[in-house]
């Protein structure tokens, strides 16, 4: 069971990185797109869960998952732990 920190939003936030947790790369619309939610929605979300080290910047514009936000995905890190700087 995922244990979900009380900055996330969901399902917003869990949809991003389930996504990203397919082993590719994806810029902002991409995944806007593909999970139907807003760009600046999606955009605002990116750099929280940059900022807790769940997502990382691969390229000018693109975003891969990293072990931590895996290690969320499958229940083995508590996100309640983590303070985002930016939200």
């Amino acid at each position: 069971m995922r244990k979900r920190g009380q900055w996330m939003q969901l399902p917003t936030d869990d949809l991003i990185l389930e996504l990203l947790n397919k082993d590719i790369e994806l810029g902002p619309t991409a995944i806007a797109r593909n999970i139907d939610k807003g760009r600046s929605t999606v955009h605002k979300r990116l750099n929280v869960l940059v900022d807790v080290e769940f997502i990382e910047r691969v390229d000018e514009g693109y975003y891969a998952i990293t072990d931590e936000g895996q290690a969320y995905l499958e229940g083995d890190l508590d996100a309640d732990d983590l303070e985002p700087d930016t939200e």
